[in-house]
């Protein structure tokens, strides 16, 4: 885990892929689907990559939970 920057003024400006790693080793989406018209969990990473689909909300955090991430629902 990197440093904590309290002056951001002060912090060197990100590449494009630093940016997209950003929270990958720490956060993981969760976003409302649909799947064939019932609804589901997809689960995210933080670039975006959907890693898996479960049919409860409740499953989707608990699973991104077992695998030591935070989860974050989108919307």
């Amino acid at each position: 885990m990197s440093p904590m920057i309290t002056d951001f003024a002060a912090a060197p400006p990100m590449s494009s892929g630093e940016f997209a790693r950003l929270g990958l080793e720490d956060i993981a989406y969760v976003k409302a689907t649909e799947v064939d018209g019932t609804t589901a969990y997809a689960i995210h990473t933080a670039d975006g990559n959907a890693v898996a689909v479960v049919a409860d909300r409740e499953l989707a955090f608990a699973t991104v939970r077992q695998n030591d991430l935070q989860p974050l629902s989108v919307h």
